[in-house]
């Protein structure tokens, strides 16, 4: 039997309600020995109220030393076993921007970069540009044709877009063609099966237009592909839980993941309050609340210390506006850690806290790194944090005699 097969086994009804909210890449790292995190440097006194009224511990997004993506992370967080559930991030942007994928269709998540003359990325996100120029960008993107198949290209943010190509005998079994670093040209698209290869080949087709086309929008001049994915077989949400859910993200990849498992996908606009203000709006209509805060995890992508302490910062000052609700469940975590000194993602364990009338308090008074390791929650599997929050939501009945 596996976890999904128990809590449907034990499931129970409830009027009970759960918010989890997920600051992206929480977790961070001292910029120098003895130094603080981002968030042990952030003023976090409402994160700090609830770690006292709560338990506290770290979570472990998919195994102990293991690096995960986004789509890994939050899957995790949704109880999903990441190990089982290897989703594309190509699939999570392109419902993310609800796209309708079909059987047929290899959805990429592609990102702008700046070229140099010699062909060398020298920056891996064009200088995140704004949505006016990714659109503009986009538009010349859709003048690339490719014998064999349809190709639809679609603008997400900033310097995200999604390609979709479409047509038979395509695989996903296709390498990232972002090498992830600068000063490197792009890397060539490979298969690794005959369906893979097949796909490369219109790739790789697609990516040398893709640099002729852009030409005249430096530093939007180029492109880079990851994430190659086609749909998957996923159960949903509310099937396994019976928790009547609702997604409240602004970043099209969250909601495309929040889609992906069945969940309501709301539009709060583009702001922290409207978020806060659309979970108000919508407070008696679900059972399970899912908001999702971006930008502590692209301040630290962007190696931007004190910019992710604010981030942080800024996030704390809602929480009494959530917590006045009177959740009968409250999270706080993040799908991974990225630490501003490292400028990307990091398999770093990531603070949590868990707030309810029924949960049993340790002695934790901060909500941090250092803190939470003495937490009651130890150290545990991100996709375990469900079965906590189902229990301590009175929604989990009695396994065995």
């Amino acid at each position: 039997m596996n976890i999904h097969d128990l809590v449907r086994e034990l499931r129970e009804p409830s009027a009970s309600k759960i918010v989890l909210l997920v600051a992206d890449g929480l977790g961070g790292l001292p910029l120098e020995p003895g130094g603080k995190t981002e968030l042990e440097t952030a003023a976090t006194p409402h994160f700090d109220d609830a770690a006292r009224d709560g338990i506290t511990g770290l979570s472990v997004p998919v195994l102990p030393g293991i690096t995960p993506g986004s789509g890994p992370g939050h899957l995790g967080l949704f109880g999903y076993d990441p190990l089982e559930y290897r989703i594309g991030r190509g699939i999570l942007e392109a419902l993310g921007i609800n796209f309708a994928v079909g059987a047929k269709d290899v959805a990429i998540r592609g990102n702008f970069c700046t070229l140099g003359a010699d062909g060398k990325i020298t920056d891996r996100r064009a200088g995140r540009p704004t949505n006016e120029k990714n659109r503009a960008a986009v538009e010349r993107l859709r003048t690339i044709k490719v014998p064999g198949v349809e190709l639809f290209v679609e603008p997400v943010k900033e310097h995200r877009f999604v390609l979709v190509i479409r047509g038979d005998g395509l695989g996903d079994a296709v390498n990232d063609t972002d090498p992830q670093a600068v000063g490197v040209p792009p890397l060539r698209a490979e298969g690794r099966d005959a369906a893979g290869a097949k796909t490369a080949a219109v790739v790789n087709q697609f990516v040398a237009e893709a640099t002729r086309v852009l030409a005249p929008e430096a530093p939007v001049n180029g492109a880079t592909l990851r994430g190659f994915a086609t749909y998957p077989k996923i159960a949903k949400f509310e099937e396994v839980y019976g928790l009547k859910s609702a997604a409240i993200a602004v970043y099209p990849m969250y909601k495309g993941l929040a889609r992906l498992v069945g969940m309501d996908i709301l539009d709060p606009g583009t702001s922290l309050q409207g978020q806060v203000d659309t979970l108000k709006q919508v407070w008696n209509d679900y059972d399970f609340f899912f908001l999702h805060y971006k930008y502590t995890d692209s301040t630290g992508e962007d190696g931007n210390f004190p910019a992710k302490v604010q981030m942080i910062e800024k996030l704390d000052e809602v929480v009494p506006q959530i917590r006045a609700l009177k959740p009968d469940v409250f999270i706080v975590t993040g799908d991974h850690s990225t630490p501003s000194r490292m400028k990307s993602h990091s398999w770093h364990p990531v603070p949590t806290l868990l707030v309810s009338d029924v949960c049993r308090p340790d002695e934790v008074t901060e909500f941090s790194e250092r803190a939470c390791l003495r937490g009651g929650l130890g150290q545990f599997q991100a996709m375990h944090l469900m079965l906590l929050a189902m229990a301590n939501a009175g929604r989990l009945g009695k396994y065995g005699a």
